[in-house]
């Protein structure tokens, strides 16, 4: 069993920049591939960016791509979102979540544990 736990989330004007950081508790962390997904309201949610256990492999939706920065410190059991460069657009609620294997993961069934969610909020 792994537990999550994302934090960071908050409001800031579009331009700006926010660090999520997602703390994880339970099994070897390394062993996990980590994702980050948002839910905007009434859209279906989407991965933002994932990361194999390692650290070595990350992957971004095109939406992302050069503005944010997916990373982790296995040693802290920790994996961040930097998020640059915000848009309105970004506003959602960001979403931590694990799976279980080192291969990173494209999409979200393959992500067997989730964090309660941080709400994001770029204003114009």
């Amino acid at each position: 069993q792994v537990h999550l736990v994302e934090s960071g989330g908050g409001l800031v004007q579009a331009g700006g920049s926010l660090r999520l950081s997602c703390a994880a508790s339970g099994r070897t962390f390394s062993n996990y591939a980590m994702g980050w997904f948002r839910q905007a309201p009434g859209k279906e949610r989407e991965l933002v960016g994932a990361i194999s256990g390692a650290g070595g492999i990350t992957y971004y939706a095109d939406s992302v791509k050069g503005r944010f920065i997916i990373s982790r410190d296995n040693a802290k059991n920790t994996v961040y979102l930097q998020m640059n460069s915000l848009i309105p657009d970004d506003t959602a609620v960001y979403y931590c979540a694990a799976a279980s294997g080192r291969t990173a993961r494209r999409t979200m069934n393959e992500y067997g544990y989730w964090g309660q969610g941080t709400q994001v909020t770029v204003s114009s």
